[in-house]
């Protein structure tokens, strides 16, 4: 007990710390502060949804004295909740009956069904989504006011590149969708780096999980064509729409990582094909539309399957 205490004053500390670096305005600064939720989720998944909650109310504490309420609210959004929730759901378990097959993968002898990454992955996109609504509603309260503030945020560095309209105009109309896509990216490497963590250094409370079987809740397809449709509502409801749109399509961009790690198993030089992959996504944005349509073909033509039942003496580790 005492020693998930000293675990959770450290990681609050070590998050506050990081997200406060934010003060300096370096570049480096802003990739710490996107990993504020990493010491919090470590706790989390090492010693327990409840060393998240501590962490973070200390994490909070400390950056209260540092940097006052407003950042003090935007790390518990940030960082503290995302690290208690996205922790408790990861470590979210039922007994089954030994000859019950977990949906984990290793069945036989499983005592334990975990709860399915996929519906973590789409709760990591729901958490981005909703930080980023907020985010816009803290600019204003109608379309014309939000896209107002982002426009004055962007000024200065639109007007180093000759403050052109057409470009503002598409970085205005972008600009919540480019967020909610790096919201939802760092919340998963931020959760992945944490279970990466705690699984090396035996922490752990679950069995690491195939990540390859990665998959979404088939009621996803339904819930993006919705938020799709009323992009083309107007007005704030269509700004809320993209924002929705964008997070699940970054979350089948992700399922379509999966869908790549698993169709290459039988390749020879799989690690150079995926080297390439991941190094074209680092490198450009782009790449990561077309990761979203094989996510989404996957979904709905089963190609991991259908890939598996076709070679079955495929390795799948």
């Amino acid at each position: 007990m005492i020693i998930s205490i000293l675990v959770a004053i450290a990681a609050g500390a070590a998050s506050a710390l990081m997200f406060a670096s934010l003060i300096s305005g370096s570049l480096i600064a802003i990739v710490l502060a996107y990993l504020a939720p990493l010491p919090l989720l470590v706790a989390a998944l090492g010693w327990g949804p409840l060393a998240a909650v501590l962490g973070g109310a200390v994490a909070m504490a400390v950056l209260g004295v540092i940097a006052g309420i407003t950042n003090t609210v935007i790390l518990g959004v940030w960082a503290a909740l995302p690290a208690w929730w996205l922790g408790y759901l990861i470590l979210l378990g039922r007994p089954v009956a030994a000859n019950d097959p977990s949906r984990e993968g290793n069945a036989a002898a499983a005592t334990v069904e975990w709860y399915p990454m996929g519906r973590v992955l789409l709760w990591i996109a729901a958490t981005a989504g909703l930080i980023t609504i907020g985010w816009l509603l803290s600019l204003g309260t109608d379309a014309d006011s939000i896209k107002a503030a982002i426009r004055d945020a962007l000024t200065p560095v639109l007007d180093g590149r000759g403050g052109r309209p057409e470009l503002g105009n598409a970085a205005v109309a972008a600009g919540p969708a480019v967020t909610v896509f790096l919201t939802t990216i760092m919340l998963t490497l931020n959760v992945w780096l944490a279970g990466k963590i705690a699984h090396t250094s035996g922490r752990l409370r679950r069995p690491w999980p195939d990540l390859k079987t990665t998959m979404l809740p088939p009621m996803t397809l339904a819930a993006l064509s919705a938020a799709i449709g009323l992009c083309f509502t107007g007005g704030l409801l269509a700004m809320i729409s993209l924002v929705a749109s964008a997070a699940i399509m970054t979350a089948y961009a992700i399922v379509g990582l999966a869908t790549i790690h698993t169709v290459t198993l039988a390749l020879k030089s799989r690690a150079l094909w995926l080297s390439f992959t991941y190094m074209t996504l680092l490198l450009f944005i782009w790449p990561m539309i077309v990761m979203s349509f094989v996510g989404l073909a996957d979904a709905v033509f089963g190609l991991r399957k259908r890939y598996l039942q076709g070679k079955p003496a495929v390795p799948t580790s």
